[in-house]
């Protein structure tokens, strides 16, 4: 049965294109029974300015739970957050939020440290990727992968949150602009290690087809390979479409909402 419910979703509070409000809305339209919004946020430390401060996260979980209460009656709002970590700055820690009492974290990396403390972003565009790995990596995607997933693997184990994102976003770019061989040794090792250590936290993993939506991938991710090795280790999963538009809640639901066996967060 295909869930009917999105809890990964971005508003005009971030990068959204829409007000929740109209994603309520929306929502109901499509039969949902539930949606959770995810404003992007990375507390304490900002280092983008359409993310969530401190008086800004709580303005908007009071928007949120007011409009939880007005529409109770037709669907089920929740409010939570997806959390950056930023190593040495943000982090997705429930205590990190503890002033807007989020109904759950959504732990995210969309920042790669690198060794010279660069940041460099994941999935802004192939360009500024390129040019990130050529120069705080010395031009090796390898390193720069292999920095991604150990950064993924020091969020789950440190931090308490609820669900992790996109788990292999370095992804992304490499349909439509190939930098790295999905298939090499080093690249499957470094999925093993994850699987491992998102098993050995008991933290959900999404299956999210945000690429899909805006046109990178034709594929959710994780992997369906990747999706295996968790699976194999008792990982459970929830359904995510990453929405950054009202017509894109349930992107691809069909498809990937059968694939796996789904939790619900609330």
């Amino acid at each position: 049965m295909i869930p009917r419910a999105n809890y990964h979703t971005h508003t005009t509070w971030c990068d959204g294109r829409d007000t929740p409000e109209s994603m309520i809305l929306s929502a109901i339209e499509k039969g949902f029974d539930a949606i959770g919004f995810s404003s992007h946020a990375m507390l304490p430390e900002n280092v983008l300015d359409w993310v969530l401060t401190p008086d800004k996260a709580v303005a908007y979980a009071k928007e949120i739970r007011s409009l939880a209460a007005k529409y109770a009656h037709r669907i089920k709002v929740l409010c939570g957050v997806e959390a950056d970590y930023v190593p040495g700055g943000a982090n997705p820690d429930r205590s990190t939020y503890s002033a807007i009492s989020p109904d759950y974290i959504i732990g995210s990396v969309h920042f790669v440290a690198a060794p010279d403390g660069a940041l460099v972003c994941v999935d802004n565009t192939p360009d500024e990727l390129a040019a990130g790995i050529r120069d705080h990596f010395a031009g090796s995607a390898e390193a720069y992968i292999r920095a991604y997933f150990s950064q993924v693997r020091e969020m789950v184990g440190r931090f308490d949150f609820d669900v992790v994102a996109h788990l292999d976003l370095v992804r992304k770019f490499n349909l439509r602009a190939p930098y790295f061989d999905e298939g090499a040794a080093w690249y499957l090792e470094e999925l093993e290690r994850t699987a491992d250590a998102v098993a050995a936290s008991g933290k959900i993993a999404e299956v999210n087809t945000g690429a899909i939506s805006r046109g990178w991938l034709d594929d959710a991710y994780p992997s369906s390979s990747f999706r295996s090795l968790l699976r194999e280790r008792g990982v459970k999963f929830v359904l995510s479409a990453d929405a950054h538009s009202a017509d894109a809640l349930d992107c691809a639901f069909d498809r990937f909402g059968e694939c796996e066996e789904y939790v619900r967060l609330a």
